[in-house]
């Protein structure tokens, strides 16, 4: 926007130049070239008088002036006559204008081009005795002084022209950003919105428009934070009012399965045990995706390395159980990089994905984690051996609530890869399903790499 009011600032300012500069130095031009053709003129007049008187005296001032004029403005004078008048001084060259001129006593004033005026301007006027035509006085006025001069005129201006639009585009930035400066101020408040800091407010500057939407959105604002401390109080709540009955639930379950003999029984509570399970982690994902949707976090730089190896020793000891091997490897393993994440939300990604790459792996099968990281981003890759996913399936495994049946014959909630693409996605970065190069999986997490400072 500064750039397009500068362009329409320095656009108006070169209009008004060309439309007063343009026709003054036409008008300029124009009153050069006339006061330059009246002066010859007037010199060519007063020589071809005394041509036209005819007398000794006559012919020698005729001679003495014409030889002055040549040697003051370095221009030929030249002179024919019916007598032997002036016969020192050079003779023209008969064309139409002499031609013309001797035949009808007109002037003739020829300037040697249509566009200005060429390289000499030419001015033939007839000497007349008792009203006949007796001789013609040409003066040959070389333009190059004259075009020097049209150039100075030009020149000057052109420089002026530039130099105001230089003053123009200048004062123009200067002016734009002041305009401007609430539109930034509105900015740097929606960015940080975007980012989660829910406190951000504009300064109420500026004119009287942009003061008004800065109040508009600073109570959108104010408002909004309200909602969302709200909807954090009810997460929270809701995290403890709901996991406390469930969890209260499981452990009845387990008491009646230990004191139960009943084969049927039995069966049956253990249905409502996983029944319960499925129901603890449908609702533990819920919350997560409640709390992501609310961006009630702010990302920072995380040692992603770090965070990689904490939750593969929490995993492996389930991996071992089926003999299972969890692999770490890739360039960044050693690079140690840092990316731009939510704190949690890493944890949460990884212990989603590691547990569905565990449920579709075989007995003594291998999950590979790799990370590569790069200038702009670093990428977390998992790496099943299991049956993998079709193209269809893998259009709609972020959906939330579709669920794939793993090879162990266990289904989830549904929403373990929804809520993966959630915090992966508020978080700047991207997740994409691909094939292993072998067979199975491959999940891709793409995260903003952090800078290191210090």
């Amino acid at each position: 926007m500064i750039r397009q009011l500068i362009r329409s600032y320095v656009l108006l300012v070169a209009v008004a130049i060309f439309l007063f500069t343009v026709p003054v130095a036409f008008t300029l031009t124009a009153q050069l070239r006339g006061d330059t053709e009246l002066s010859v003129r007037r010199e060519a007049t007063t020589m071809a008088l005394l041509l036209g008187n005819g007398d000794r005296a006559s012919c020698q001032a005729l001679e003495e002036m014409a030889k002055a004029y040549a040697d003051k403005t370095h221009d030929r004078v030249e002179v024919t006559a019916t007598d032997e008048c002036a016969a020192d001084l050079p003779r023209p060259a008969r064309d139409g204008d002499l031609a013309r001129a001797m035949a009808d006593g007109s002037t003739r004033v020829d300037w040697g081009s249509d566009f200005i005026w060429g390289r000499y301007l030419v001015v033939t006027v007839p000497a007349s005795d008792g009203g006949r035509v007796v001789g013609a006085v040409r003066i040959v006025y070389s333009t190059s002084e004259l075009t020097h001069r049209l150039w100075t005129i030009w020149g000057f201006r052109a420089g002026l022209a530039v130099a105001v639009l230089g003053v123009a585009a200048l004062i123009g930035a200067v002016v734009a950003r002041r305009l401007t400066r609430p539109l930034r101020q509105l900015n740097d408040m929606a960015s940080k919105f975007s980012d989660g800091d829910l406190t951000a407010r504009s300064p109420v500057t500026g004119p009287q428009e942009t003061q008004t939407l800065a109040r508009t959105l600073n109570q959108g604002a104010e408002r909004l934070e309200t909602l969302v401390a709200s909807q954090r109080i009810f997460v929270a709540d809701a995290s403890h009012q709901l996991r406390t009955p469930l969890t209260a639930l499981r452990l009845s379950l387990d008491n009646i399965s230990d004191g139960v003999d009943d084969e049927f029984v039995r069966e049956d509570v253990e249905q409502a045990t996983a029944e319960v399970v499925r129901m603890s982690r449908l609702v533990n994902g819920l919350l997560v995706l409640a709390r992501a949707e609310a961006k009630v976090s702010v990302a920072e730089p995380l040692p992603l390395t770090d965070i990689v190896a904490e939750r593969l020793a929490v995993w492996r000891p389930a991996a071992d159980e089926r003999g299972v091997t969890i692999a770490l490897r890739g360039s960044g393993v050693d690079d140690r990089p840092l990316v731009l994440a939510s704190p949690g939300h890493l944890d949460q990604v990884l212990d989603n994905v590691l547990s569905n790459a565990l449920e579709v792996s075989p007995d003594g099968g291998t999950i590979t984690v790799r990370v590569e990281s790069s200038a702009d981003e670093v990428v977390l890759s998992v790496l099943d051996e299991g049956p993998g996913m079709s193209d269809a399936e893998k259009s709609r495994a972020f959906d939330r609530f579709w669920r794939g049946q793993g090879l162990t014959g266990r289904s989830g909630s549904g929403l373990g890869l929804a809520v993966v693409k959630q915090l992966v996605t508020d978080d700047g970065g991207s997740v994409t399903l691909r094939d292993a190069p072998d067979s199975g999986l491959c999940v891709r997490v793409a995260l903003r790499a952090a800078q290191r400072t210090g």
